[in-house]
């Protein structure tokens, strides 16, 4: 198989939670504990910072790398969905894995994937695994893709832990309530590694506490009180940056050289280092497009916040939705005086044009559905004057869709 055909045999042959949602969620470690021992337990040969959250952990995980990049570390970085390139969710220094290497992997174990049944998130952490072991990483930062105590990735053995923010998201997978998801993103804590906890609430503080308190593991806190800036532009983006900057302070602790200039350079040079995309990204001028992933209550409060803060005629959102997310809380929250074009993108997962515009009404946002990403962005430029603002949002996959 070539590069294209193994990839459609992946997403033919094993269930992605991006693409079906929660039947392709395992509820135990034994599938990934299984390829890894076929692998020779590579996880166990490689030294890592593991990172959670609702929000947020994407451009953290990012960050942390670009930092520790800068100060002349051999950087791994594992992050999921990705927008474009299945490659874009193993790199090293940001450079992604090399087709032939996909292509190897794939053909080397696929009798084991048939006998293990594993999903296309477990394939792909134990492949991350095997690309940074054999590659010799100094670290890699590993980001969970859905909760944490019955992720993939949480049969590491971290240098640090950190979680970055908790918020209502997965309801049907994690809990209802935001104690019950605290108590799954808090299930990445180990005994006796030091874990940094993100800006959040008081209710998920007293949760993550409880857990590192159990684990005999020191815990610490971010505090937005810092002079740094990053190449990320968003609102959520200051509470990342006070994330990094006390997980960066824990590991020097640790033994870890990181200079100042390394932080600083770090959090200006992300784009440059680790390639990242989606992240309140202007893609286009007069009239300006700007896209971001965020896709659930919590981060798109933020992005509204930052929607208000930006100068323009008139205001264009091009939104698209999966069905499994709270549609109406997220409806609630955005702007009534801007104009629509209701999209969705193309996958199982997502929410027909048809109900989300009809859900959209009844939150008295008005406009016009365009079933296809790209064709909806291109009606509203078509629509739009020179000096409005046209954001693209609601679902990392119409994201990836316009990208």
């Amino acid at each position: 198989m070539n590069y294209q055909e193994t990839l459609d045999w992946l997403f033919q042959q094993l269930a992605s939670f991006q693409r079906v949602g929660q039947s392709a969620y395992k509820e135990d470690l034994s599938n990934i504990r299984a390829l890894c021992e076929r692998l020779h337990q590579p996880q166990n040969k490689i030294k890592c910072i593991h990172v959670a959250g609702t929000n947020g952990k994407g451009s953290s995980c990012h960050l942390l790398a670009s930092v520790l990049q800068e100060q002349g570390y051999k950087v791994g970085l594992y992050t999921s969905p990705h927008l474009k390139d299945f490659r874009e969710r193993i790199k090293i220094n940001g450079i992604m894995i090399s087709e032939a290497e996909v292509v190897g992997f794939v053909r080397n174990y696929q009798a084991d994937f048939k006998g293990i049944s594993p999903s296309f998130f477990e394939m792909t952490t134990a492949l991350a695994f095997a690309h940074f072991s054999k590659s010799e990483v100094d670290i890699a930062v590993i980001e969970t893709g859905l909760g944490g105590r019955l992720d993939a990735t949480n049969i590491i053995k971290p240098e640090l832990s950190v979680i970055t923010n908790v918020a209502l998201d997965h309801q049907n997978i994690l809990g209802d309530t935001i104690a019950l998801i605290a108590r799954e993103k808090a299930g990445i804590i180990k005994a006796e590694v030091p874990v940094v906890f993100g800006p959040t609430t008081e209710e998920v503080l007293s949760v993550l506490k409880e857990e590192a308190e159990n684990k005999k593991s020191s815990y610490y806190f971010s505090k937005v009180e810092h002079s740094f800036t990053s190449a990320l532009n968003g609102a959520c983006q200051q509470e990342n940056i006070a994330t990094v900057h006390e997980a960066v302070v824990q590991l020097r602790a640790l033994g870890w050289d990181i200079r100042e200039e390394a932080l600083m350079q770090g959090l200006l040079n992300v784009l440059k280092n680790t390639k990242l995309r989606g992240r309140w990204e202007q893609i286009s001028e007069r009239p300006r497009v700007i896209c971001d992933t965020g896709h659930n209550t919590h981060a798109i409060e933020s992005i509204v916040k930052q929607l208000k803060k930006e100068v323009c005629q008139n205001l264009w959102l091009v939104i698209g939705m999966v069905g499994d997310k709270d549609v109406d809380a997220i409806l609630s929250l955005l702007p009534q005086d801007a104009q629509y074009i209701f999209c969705q993108p193309n996958i199982p997962r997502a929410l027909s044009v048809s109900i989300l515009s009809e859900k959209a009404a009844q939150h008295s946002l008005s406009g016009i559905s365009v079933e296809h990403p790209k064709e909806a962005l291109a009606k509203a430029q078509e629509l739009a004057n020179e000096d409005d603002l046209i954001f693209v949002g609601g679902s990392t996959f119409v994201v990836a869709e316009i990208l």
